[in-house]
């Protein structure tokens, strides 16, 4: 690459992310031929209300400044009035905006590097109620945010709300293909041996590039709702309906962008035994496991589905990455690749289309085993 840089790198990471920074800085300081940390450590002190801060203890002056920010990172905890408290996604958003005033407006540019949306859920108004993650995106770019960077956005068109901003949205495609190959080397590719299979409707785009770039089948469930009534905010799920080709004796990868209880992803997977699949991996960029870990446990004593591949974008408990059942993706070199790359003012457009790193892994397998 050129020398030719933005500015002076630095990287600085919300409460929480310390480990996935230096990991990232470790990448960036090999590749660079150095020892001095990229990393800025900022304090964030409390007081006994639990309303904070942000204290900058270097100069932000000219430096391209990539702030990493996992507003999901529940593992978190303050005090307030003598209570720990765990900071929830609206705490760790505040605390972005403090990092950002404390930076001044000195940098020489403010990227968001926020691999989980924030509010990313709440991207389209349906009754009389808030559009939270627009008017966030708005009021972070308002306040010095130039280039935002998020993963498997829920809804990516939420990006319309800052149309003269930069907003990537990244797919960890490549990672998840390379850690199934990785953990499983029986796997075949094949066709015949293999299909991709959609939990529901909102998932068909991300799943016909898996489909398309491995030469796949595509089967998708539809969720019949209760339209009639609201639980905790939505209309609950009554069925789950499968559309597509028969998923007998056949490996199946079934991809969303997140597991929050994982009821649905259950469904879904028993279904798929019930019609005679083989294996049933599930890929989803980020576990959130928001209802614990013994309804995977059992399901997965009971065979309904084989392994859970989820990145490392958001916070993990020791708890979970200790389960025989969890493979954890690795995405700490790929968005120090990122950060190199738009600090050396290149584009980063060749690192969002992995076709060509994915049909090299592809060439690797014996020809028996790919399409």
């Amino acid at each position: 690459m050129s020398e030719t840089l933005r500015g002076d790198l630095s990287v600085i990471s919300l409460k929480g992310g310390e480990q996935f920074a230096e990991q990232v800085d470790s990448y960036l300081k090999q590749w660079r031929g150095g020892n001095e940390s990229f990393i800025i450590n900022p304090d964030w002190p409390r007081f006994g209300t639990g309303e904070g801060k942000c204290v900058l203890h270097d100069s932000m002056r000219g430096h391209d400044v990539y702030i990493i920010a996992d507003v999901f990172n529940y593992g978190v905890r303050y005090k307030m009035y003598g209570e720990s408290v765990p900071m929830s996604p609206d705490e760790h958003y505040q605390d972005l905006k403090r990092l950002i005033c404390a930076i001044e407006g000195k940098a020489s540019r403010v990227s968001l590097i926020m691999p989980m949306l924030y509010e990313g859920r709440q991207h389209k108004r349906t009754m009389r109620e808030s559009l939270d993650c627009a008017t966030a995106l708005q009021e972070l770019t308002h306040i010095g945010i130039s280039n935002i960077i998020t993963f498997d956005a829920h809804d990516p068109r939420v990006q319309n709300a800052i149309p003269n901003h930069g907003f990537d949205n990244v797919h960890p495609t490549y990672q998840m293909i390379k850690a199934l190959v990785a953990e499983y080397p029986d796997i075949s590719l094949k066709k015949e041996n293999l299909m991709i299979v959609s939990p529901d409707e909102g998932a068909m785009s991300r799943c016909m590039y898996y489909s398309s770039v491995l030469g796949l089948d595509l089967g998708v469930f539809y969720k019949r709702r209760n339209y009639s009534i609201v639980v905790d905010g939505r209309n609950p799920i009554e069925a789950h309906e499968y559309l597509g080709r028969s998923v007998k004796g056949k490996d199946i990868i079934v991809v969303d962008d997140m597991i929050s209880s994982g009821e649905s992803m259950f469904e879904v997977a028993s279904k798929l035994k019930d019609r005679g699949a083989n294996r049933v991996f599930i890929f989803t960029t980020f576990g959130l496991f928001c209802n614990g870990l013994e309804r995977f446990d059992e399901m997965n004593k009971q065979g309904v589905f084989d392994k859970v591949f989820t990145t490392n974008l958001v916070y993990g408990t020791e708890e979970l990455k200790a389960r025989s059942w969890y493979h954890e993706v690795n995405m700490c070199k790929y968005v120090a690749l990122l950060i190199d790359t738009l600090n050396h003012d290149k584009s980063i457009s060749p690192l969002l289309k992995p076709v060509d790193r994915i049909n090299k892994l592809l060439s690797k397998l014996p020809a028996d085993r790919r399409n």
